[in-house]
């Protein structure tokens, strides 16, 4: 008997077949199931199940382990195996006593190949999107040992459930080494992959991967229940009710109607906008002084050091910020004349400490794109906060009451400085929605964001990851000192 079982899921009938084709020259493999909803195969045992990822899937793989590891292959887009791959990572799973493996891996995308690394898992690495490559291995004793905690009846989320799970036991190891190539047929640029989770028609699928991951805070005793400081107010005087923050660094083909968005706004408050310009180099600067505004304050920081977030710090502690600080990108255009107003509503309405709004996905001609409306529905008022551990952002334009984010203040950043902020902020307060559009995000060329290579999204996953180990960490501590 062969010393590892493979389990395949199959979505493409060639490709799964091609798949183990491949999987069976390695000696170790004692035999290959290939899991499918229809499809039979001729050449290798089928395991029917009602959907893929389902908990009926993993545990019928539970039950079919005969071997001391089993192979996931999540995806049959394996097209060729490094030297000795599956010997790698047994070996490796053996000298280092370790119960879940992956590695790195070579992408053969748009007629080009090219090295894929992956990021190491922390504790905060509970998205469920994360990239663990297209195979994995897992010991059959790890995997016996968490069945029992396979308690949800998923359709989507089984998966997810049963890495979370194994994550509560064990630890996992990735192999920086690339050990197999795989055909990647998704050709869209990073900017556009990043809004999937909120597709609406990925709605369903969200709702179950809410449920597997709010279990899972629960038991690892992070889990927060619906209960939040009160805000007041009135603890502070400020002489003006609200500041639109705008951090800029050359951004002059947007910055002018970024300024006319905030200035144009019917408001029953004072209120001011400040803008940060981080030292540009084009004609930003002179755009800013260009306008003829009282309210308009152009802070050029004396620091040359400074990310988004220490931009935000600069205007949220400067002396003529409002009691609300409300965020505006220099790419992006307020919805219309009354999203100010709606904004500052909203915080007196539900006294909170944060509120966020919806945005519609434009060109740079403000024309919608796919997916339209980003309204972020998979909050909720109960559970909002523990789900916002598990997606990568929780929506815009983003509001401020001044006070909390001055105790708290914004991680000197550049990527995911409001993330970390929501997230803390989430912690002991309420946040507020808005479900209407109040703001459009455009989406360019000009994007910071707009086509990562690897290296860069696996910095800013690989950060936002150490932000939810952070967030986690302080969860559970905040849990056991609560009597």
């Amino acid at each position: 008997m062969g010393k590892i079982s493979v389990f395949v899921f199959n979505t493409n009938y060639n490709s799964t077949n091609a798949a183990c084709n491949i999987l069976q020259t390695s000696e170790l493999i004692d035999k290959i199931k290939i899991i499918s909803k229809s499809t039979q195969f001729e050449n290798y045992e089928t395991v029917q199940v009602s959907n893929l990822y389902s908990s009926e899937s993993i545990n019928k793989i539970i039950t079919n382990v005969n071997s001391g590891f089993v192979l996931f292959v999540t995806k049959p887009d394996l097209i060729k195996l490094g030297q000795f791959a599956v010997e790698r990572l047994y070996n490796i799973a053996i000298d280092a006593n370790s119960n879940f493996i992956y590695s790195n891996y070579y992408e053969f995308k748009d007629g080009e190949l090219k090295k894929h690394p992956l990021i190491d898992y922390q504790l905060g690495s509970v998205r469920d999107d994360f990239n663990f490559g297209s195979m994995f291995l897992v010991s059959a004793k790890a995997l016996k040992s968490i069945q029992t905690e396979i308690s949800g009846n998923y359709t989507f989320a089984g998966l997810y459930e049963l890495r979370l799970a194994l994550s509560r036991k064990f630890s996992f190891l990735r192999v920086p080494e690339f050990l197999y190539t795989v055909n990647e047929y998704d050709l869209r640029k990073s900017g556009e992959k990043q809004f999937d989770y909120v597709d609406p028609k990925n709605r369903k699928v969200q709702i179950e991967m809410e449920q597997a991951f709010t279990e899972h805070l629960k038991r690892i005793g992070a889990y927060l229940k619906p209960e939040f400081q009160k805000i007041n107010f009135n603890a502070e005087k400020f002489d003006i009710e609200a500041s639109v923050i705008i951090p800029v660094f050359n951004r002059e083909k947007t910055i002018a109607d970024a300024i006319k968005s905030v200035l144009t706004q019917k408001t029953n408050f004072k209120f001011n906008l400040i803008v940060v310009d981080n030292h540009s180099t084009d004609g930003t600067t002179e755009i800013i002084r260009s306008f003829d505004d009282d309210r308009l304050i152009h802070i050029i920081p004396a620091r040359k050091d400074l990310g988004i977030g220490g931009c935000w710090n600069e205007a949220a502690f400067h002396p003529e910020c409002g009691k609300f600080a409300v965020q505006l990108d220099s790419d992006d255009l307020y919805y219309d004349e009354t999203t100010l107003q709606k904004i500052v509503d909203k915080f007196y309405k539900e006294k909170c400490a944060m509120v966020i709004g919806s945005y519609q996905m434009t060109n740079f001609n403000l024309e919608e794109i796919p997916p339209g409306i980003i309204d972020h529905r998979e909050w909720t008022p109960d559970n909002g906060r523990n789900n916002a551990l598990r997606i990568n952002g929780l929506g815009a334009p983003r509001a401020f009451y001044t006070p909390v984010l001055r105790n708290i203040k914004v991680p000197d950043v550049s990527y995911g400085e409001d993330y970390a902020v929501g997230l803390a902020i989430s912690r002991r307060y309420q946040i507020g929605r808005i479900y209407q559009p109040v703001y459009r995000c455009r989406r360019w060329e000009g994007n910071s964001d707009a086509a990562l290579d690897f290296e860069s999204l696996n910095t800013n996953n690989l950060y936002k990851d150490r932000i939810r180990t952070i967030e986690i960490l302080a969860r559970q501590k905040l849990n056991s000192t609560v009597k």
